[in-house]
């Protein structure tokens, strides 16, 4: 009779369809690897008592790096983290084979002096990297965050370095070869067992792609270096899901799980965005209050001017907006009226910003609307991201990721602890390799093969300086300090070998000091027998006296003997080839030969035929270094009658006949004179 009673029929209906829909659920969900408990509406979750989703807070560090330029030891707390939460990725996800999903952890809020968690993200993984994950780790002090990283998926082990020396990054310090380029920073390298730097250069930027510059990342082991690579620009780096901060009681319910709905909406996302390297990691939101910055809070604009790091994501936005002079200003302008006007900042909370969705357009016209539903987001037509729905396969094998990515966290945070303080010599970490472990978030292999989506070329960056890192020049130009260092070691070295062959290196030097080394000797030789030979100045006056002296006695070779008298002290052989060939550039000439070659048989002529007291003219002379030798051949054959042979000499060693000749030339000069007389 159940036919004739439609209500009773239509209630047990009901009931059926609702049980069925109940099983239903249910069956998915252990299917899925998750307990019955679970909530499938990810809507409800939001607005779960208990659970407040934040609309600001931190970035999970998968999503975007900090690059400090000195990177320092994870922040310490005394309260232990709690049990990592059992999270399940939503039901759509974006296109493409690169995207994946990697799970939530916990991070330190130290407003409230608790734990909050930042939520799980779909993530466009970089070309040709894999996700080491950041852990956790008791210490003597309490617990200690060591931050996750982008390692080349490429590599087979792990190298752990002793501190890098103090940044000497100080920006562009050349013109930008065109407005197309972006300036990449410099870094330490480390190369034959010390730091060399690489410096800084300019690169041309790339649409859609952000370059993350090389930069090292603290652990307890030793700093890890991570090399320069391409990212996605932010737009295109997936889905961001707010944080949540929980009350202990919601998630320490057995076979409790959370599965994120509310997003951020990533074109307003980089316009709110600070960081905070003492904790390694972006935030974003109201951080706008003065006391932030004081917590060590630095906006985007002011990050990288304080030359404390490198924002990969606002130097590619300052390059999208190269063409726009007055972008920066603006930038700045926005943040002093957020920082001065609290309505102008967005809302903290999902529900504070729920409340202002539904006022009116006065209490939501200054402010940024950061959240958004993914529901709604996924289904967006302007949206330049399009998604597509996770099958029950791959949420088994998400369901099993969480699992693997722990098993991952812990052996890296065994790996880096345990042992540490037996790498440590004199205080300081020794260099150490271990086998690496592949991650289980990683590229798949051939997923960055060239074509359209791939990314650009990696950067060349400039080959490190082989330089000791003590006397690096804090302006980072150690090779430019090197060159103007080079020429003074060079000097040296031909002062300290002035008796080899690198006499000829030497000739720049008299050419430069020679007139005043001369003037120098000239004085100093006064007092010695050089006295007579300041005749010179009279000598200029004796033409006749010479021309009659040529007249009495042409056949000698005394004449051409007493022209080098024109010029006091050894010098006279350049005087001297002038007044022999005054038409000719041999004069100069004849100056380095005697130094190099016959000088040395010559001037001994010179010196010990100048009444033995011209012995001393050779003192001076190791000044020049050269001369001193030839000085030494001079006394030795002083006495020797073979030093006239070579006054007929045309060659630079006529000097010492010359001055042979001037002693010659004044008894000659005055049997003329009494002569003259007689004849009178």
């Amino acid at each position: 009779m159940t036919s004739l009673n439609p209500l009773k029929n239509k209630t047990k209906r009901f009931r059926f369809r609702h049980s069925t829909a109940g099983w239903f659920a249910a069956v998915l969900l252990t299917v899925a690897g998750h307990p019955v408990t679970s909530c499938p509406a990810q809507e409800s979750r939001a607005d779960e008592p208990g659970a407040q989703v934040l609309t600001r807070g931190p970035v999970h560090e998968a999503f975007a790096e900090v690059i400090s330029y000195d990177s320092v030891p994870g922040v310490v707390v005394t309260a232990k983290p709690p049990a990592l939460i059992e999270e399940i990725p939503p039901g759509e996800r974006p296109e493409g084979d690169d995207v994946t999903w990697i799970p939530g952890y916990w991070a330190w809020d130290d407003e409230r002096n608790d734990f909050l968690w930042i939520s799980g993200i779909w993530r466009a993984m970089p070309p040709g990297r894999e996700w080491i994950t950041g852990y956790w780790a008791e210490t003597t002090a309490g617990y200690q965050w060591t931050s996750g990283y982008w390692a080349d998926v490429t590599t087979t082990e792990t190298t752990y370095l002793p501190a890098p020396p103090k940044s000497v990054e100080e920006g562009p310090n050349i013109d930008a070869p065109s407005r197309n380029h972006s300036w990449t920073p410099g870094s330490w390298m480390w190369s034959a067992d010390r730091y060399a730097w690489s410096p800084g250069y300019w690169a041309e930027g790339r649409a859609d792609w952000d370059w993350i510059p090389a930069h090292y990342v603290w652990t307890r082991r030793g700093y890890v270096f991570v090399n320069g690579y391409w990212d996605h620009s932010v737009e295109r780096r997936g889905v961001l899901f707010a944080p949540v901060y929980f009350d202990r009681g919601v998630y320490d319910r057995p076979g409790y799980s959370y599965s994120p709905n509310i997003a951020i909406d990533l074109g307003l996302f980089a316009a709110h965005l600070f960081l905070r390297p003492r904790y390694d990691h972006y935030y974003f939101g109201d951080y706008y209050e003065p006391r932030y910055r004081e917590s060590g809070y630095y906006s985007c604009h002011s990050y990288q001017s304080s030359r404390r790091g490198y924002d990969p994501i606002y130097a590619h936005r300052r390059w999208e907006h190269r063409d726009d002079r007055d972008w920066e200003r603006g930038i700045e302008r926005d943040y002093q009226h957020r920082r001065d006007d609290e309505s102008a900042r967005p809302p903290r909370t999902w529900a504070a910003q729920r409340l202002m969705d539904g006022g009116k357009g006065d209490g939501r016209r200054n402010r940024s609307m950061l959240a958004t539903s993914f529901d709604q987001m996924s289904k967006r037509k302007d949206s330049s991201i399009r998604y597509q729905s996770v099958d029950s396969d791959d949420r088994k094998q998400l369901a099993r990721r969480g699992q693997e990515v722990q098993k991952s966290r812990e052996q890296r945070r065994d790996l880096e602890t345990k042992d540490a303080d037996g790498l440590r010599e004199g205080g300081k970490i020794k260099a150490n390799k271990v086998p690496s472990s592949r991650s289980p978030i990683a590229t798949k292999p051939g997923n960055d093969k060239k074509g359209a989506g791939s990314p650009p070329e990696p950067q060349r960056a400039p080959k490190p300086e082989q330089k000791s890192t003590s006397k690096t020049n804090p302006k980072g130009k150690p090779q430019q300090e090197n060159e103007r260092e080079r020429p003074s070691t060079g000097d040296k070295g031909r002062d300290n070998k002035s008796d080899e062959p690198q006499a000829p290196k030497a000739k720049p030097q008299p050419e430069r000091e020679r007139p005043s080394m001369n003037d120098k000797g000239r004085d100093k030789k006064a007092d010695e027998p050089q006295t007579p030979k300041a005749r010179p100045q009279p000598e200029r006056e004796r033409p006749s006296t010479n021309d009659k002296g040529r007249d009495k006695k042409a056949d000698e070779p005394q004449t051409p003997k007493a022209r080098p008298q024109q010029e006091p002290g050894r010098p006279s052989t350049s005087d001297k080839g002038r007044d022999k060939k005054a038409d000719q550039p041999q004069a100069p000439k004849a100056k380095p030969q005697p130094e190099r070659e016959r000088p040395p048989m010559n001037d001994k002529g010179r010196d010990k035929k100048a009444d033995e007291p011209q012995a001393p003219k050779a003192k001076p002379q190791p000044e020049r270094e050269r001369p001193s030798t030839n000085d030494k051949g001079r006394d030795r054959k002083a006495n020797e009658p073979q030093a006239p042979k070579s006054r007929p000499q045309p060659e630079p060693g006529q000097p010492s006949t010359g001055d042979k000749g001037k002693d010659k030339k004044d008894d000659e000069e005055a049997k003329g004179k009494k002569k003259k007389k007689v004849e009178g």
